[in-house]
């Protein structure tokens, strides 16, 4: 059965209310979903990150991500100048196959741009490779774990 077409709209999020909302959705599904325990959920990361939010017309959250650059995505990215780090991306159950996946990875690519950086990379969880793959990203290295959870690091040129 296809999911039911639902309005939605990604932007930056703007203040504590948006950034709850996020968190939200992040609790949902990576700690209530996945089993990842709320203290590697939530880092000192969260502070400086730029983050994104995906939300229903009616005001209800549907997906999440971040973007770290700077100091912040230093140890994301091996301090490569110029990388970003996109993290954290989450779409609630009900919103998967709504394309509300691929409209935050892109909103959070737009916030890289627009801070002059030129890649991004990403842990992706191995489930996931495929899906960002068709957006672009190429993975290098090896697999590695990440809250328990196999993963491999990927990248795209913007």
């Amino acid at each position: 059965m296809s999911p039911v077409p639902v309005s939605y709209e990604v932007r930056v999020a703007d203040g504590p209310a948006d950034r709850e909302a996020c968190f939200a959705v992040r609790k949902q599904v990576f700690v209530v979903e996945q089993g990842v325990p709320e203290d590697l959920e939530y880092d000192a990361y969260d502070a400086e990150a730029v983050h994104v939010l995906a939300e229903r017309d009616d005001g209800v959250p549907l997906g999440a991500g971040r973007l770290l650059y700077g100091r912040a995505a230093a140890g994301k990215t091996g301090g490569e100048p110029g990388v970003g780090s996109l993290g954290r991306l989450a779409v609630v159950a009900e919103a998967r196959g709504l394309g509300v996946g691929v409209a935050l990875v892109r909103a959070v690519e737009e916030a890289a741009r627009e801070r002059g950086l030129t890649a991004v990379d990403l842990g992706a969880q191995t489930h996931a490779l495929g899906f960002y793959a068709r957006l672009g990203y190429e993975a290098y290295g090896p697999e590695f774990p990440d809250a328990g959870i196999p993963h491999r690091a990927m990248r795209r040129r913007l």
